[in-house]
């Protein structure tokens, strides 16, 4: 719970609703509001914090916007601390797993299909195989710390034995050890888009959500394809990132 909120300074040019988002965020940092917390109501704030309900709204808002609120709407609505954003570094090819370790969380997978299926246009374009050959498809939705944070939605090349594998774990590190077919690069697209009602069910939001979208074309070193994926994202769970420098001269 949030402990006594501070006097705040008049005249010192800080807007007071600067400093209400200064106080919540140094009270999640120092540990006194955790994930999923309730802050008290707007009234009894405001009266605390000695501010008008519209300044708190505006520090609220601010705080929603960049994803460290959550404000709920209803009779057992209000503000929630919200549970911090996992970083995604596509500048290298770790896959979910290995990026849930970064951020110190336990990947977890929930496999929604997993069969051999004829390789839709788009995945057969992308694998080099004749459209309708037989490939494998697998879908799962990931979490980190028992949330669901995204869908999988990747096919494979029609390699012996891979279903019948484990596919709770990391694909990437199953096709590198049986197959040899470590993915090394891969091609990806991103798009924002709206969860779908069975999306939506699965990851536990509401239809119409935003969500980005990952396309992906991983392949192994010798440049042969392992993988086409449709990937689905919680924007609010997770912020991607994607490192860039100069590799050549610059140019003029």
């Amino acid at each position: 719970m949030v402990g006594n909120p501070p006097e705040l300074e008049r005249g010192t040019g800080v807007p007071a609703h600067v400093q209400i988002e200064r106080w919540l965020l140094e009270s999640i940092a120092g540990g006194e509001l955790a994930p999923g917390d309730r802050l008290p109501g707007e009234r009894e704030l405001a009266a605390r914090l000695g501010v008008s309900r519209m300044t708190l709204r505006q520090a609220l808002a601010t705080l929603e916007r960049d994803g460290v609120l959550l404000r709920v709407p209803g009779r057992s609505g209000g503000a929630f601390v919200a549970e911090p954003r996992i970083e995604c570094d596509l500048t290298g090819l770790a896959g979910f797993t290995e990026q849930m370790r970064r951020s110190h969380l336990r990947a977890e997978a929930r496999i929604l299909r997993a069969a051999t299926v004829p390789a839709p246009t788009s995945a057969a374009r992308a694998l080099r195989v004749e459209p309708g050959s037989p490939v494998h498809e697998v879908a799962r939705v990931r979490s980190a710390g028992r949330s669901p944070v995204a869908l999988e939605h990747s096919y494979f090349p029609d390699l012996p034995g891979l279903l019948g594998q484990d596919l709770t774990g990391s694909l990437y590190a199953l096709l590198a050890a049986r197959y040899d077919l470590e993915p090394r690069t891969a091609v990806e697209h991103l798009d924002p888009v709206t969860a779908r009602p069975a999306e939506a069910a699965e990851l536990g939001i509401e239809p119409g959500t935003p969500l980005m979208r990952i396309e992906r074309t991983a392949y192994a070193g010798d440049g042969t394809p392992v993988e086409y994926a449709l990937d689905l994202f919680r924007p609010d769970r997770v912020r991607i990132s994607v490192r860039s420098g100069v590799t050549g001269p610059a140019a003029p």
